[in-house]
């Protein structure tokens, strides 16, 4: 783990002859280029709005609407796929026929009410302002560098969430808080992972590196605090929302991963991969189980050894992109969080800072080349990881400001 000296160095003006010192003036330039692309988006009514002044189709009007529902007391109809299409066709004024179901646990409708309370432009705007803000916080927490606040917003991943409203940033604030706390603040680091239920594929392997690594206290706050959050559904929302995801779910399930309604291009998983080259289901998911299985061993191993901690942290964000089969490109904002811990330990050479960039521009290239493209940053994730605990180091490593900078590869 760098000192404070060493940090101080890394947020140091760098030089304009470094390569590096480039490869943070572009990822400024992507960060800078986000919000603009998107206003032209919105003036050519192919952002947040249509050419009919109503909302586009995006995600984000899929949680909008189940607030909506809920605030009219019955957030039940939110998980019925018929009654929220009808929902999303009357306000959006096009009669699409893909379905955009609510598939979220009761945990998250909090979330979705309050976005519901306002109108829908400013529900859009101020979610993906807030939900940018604190994956930025995190991810600079983390890495300890001034140049991860602004450069982490370069992430392909993060232009993506803004197009659609989707929730990754959100979901990548909650994994990295959690890792971030775990040593020193381990009660509210239960707390984090307890409120990531809300998206409970992407917290499956957590458990696993809690009991390996004997950290009972933030297990039990977890749990405690996932129980909580059932309770309150349940009284705040009532049986019957409850009852209506268990009941509509598995249906929803069947639709996605092996009917494939969506597209299996939209997987970024094994099981993707497998679906979209043309195996069946059962392949699919015989070969995702044994991923699974094997990231779940290869972390309760690590976080048993006497391994830099910030190398855990990175080989569990990495690795609980892997574990589900459900993952969409959105989600790859947690990328960072793996990203952010690797610098978190020394800065980034010439081969990591190469490699940050790679992944990064693969998860871009998704919005050209619709496929499991994801799963091969996911890998060179792993690879860079590898490196590090096999002991693979670099004859030089520059202290200078663009070593920070490989932080903002995570946002290149």
């Amino acid at each position: 783990m760098a000192s404070g000296t060493d940090h101080a160095n890394n947020a140091a003006l760098p030089t304009r002859t470094d390569p590096a010192t480039l490869a943070c003036i572009g990822a400024g330039g992507f960060a800078l280029a986000y919000p603009v692309y998107l206003n032209l988006m919105f003036q050519t009514h192919t952002w947040i709005l249509g050419a009919n002044g109503r909302p586009s189709v995006s995600d984000f009007l899929v949680f909008w609407l189940a607030g909506r529902a809920a605030l009219r007391g019955a957030a039940a109809a939110a998980y019925d796929p018929q009654i929220h299409h009808a929902a999303e066709v009357a306000i959006s004024g096009h009669a699409f026929t893909r379905h955009m179901s609510w598939h979220y646990p009761p945990l998250f409708l909090f979330v979705a009410t309050g976005l519901a309370l306002l109108p829908y432009i400013a529900a859009f705007i101020i979610w993906i302002a807030s939900t940018l803000a604190i994956y930025s916080i995190t991810v600079f927490r983390i890495a300890r560098s001034p140049f991860a606040l602004i450069l982490s917003c370069a992430a392909p991943a993060v232009f993506i969430n803004a197009i659609g409203g989707q929730n990754g940033p959100l979901t990548a604030a909650l994994v990295g808080a959690a890792l971030l706390c775990l040593e020193e603040r381990p009660i509210l680091s239960g707390v984090f992972l307890g409120l990531l239920t809300y998206r409970p594929q992407l917290g499956i392997l957590f458990p696993v590196v809690l009991i390996a690594g004997g950290y009972w206290r933030t297990f039990i706050a977890a749990s405690i605090t996932a129980l909580a959050g059932l309770l309150a559904c349940w009284g705040v929302f009532g049986t019957v929302t409850m009852q209506a995801c268990l009941h509509f779910l598995p249906g929803a399930s069947d639709a996605l991963l092996v009917r494939g309604e969506n597209g299996f291009y939209n997987f970024q998983t094994l099981y993707g991969l497998a679906r979209w080259a043309g195996l069946g289901s059962a392949a699919g998911t015989i070969i995702q189980t044994g991923m699974t299985l094997w990231a779940a061993v290869a972390l309760a191993w690590l976080w048993r050894r006497n391994v830099p901690f910030p190398l855990k942290a990175a080989a569990l964000a990495a690795a609980s992109l892997i574990a589900s089969p459900y993952l969409y490109i959105y989600d790859f904002a947690v990328l960072t969080v793996a990203f952010a811990f690797l610098y978190r330990q020394r800065p980034f050479d010439a081969v990591e800072i190469t490699g940050v960039a790679a992944a990064n521009i693969l998860v871009g290239a998704f919005l050209f080349f619709p496929s499991p493209i994801g799963l091969l940053a996911i890998l060179i994730a792993f690879g860079l990881i590898i490196r590090r605990l096999t002991g693979s180091q670099p004859e030089h490593v520059s202290h200078a400001g663009p070593a920070g900078i490989m932080m903002q590869a995570a946002g290149s």
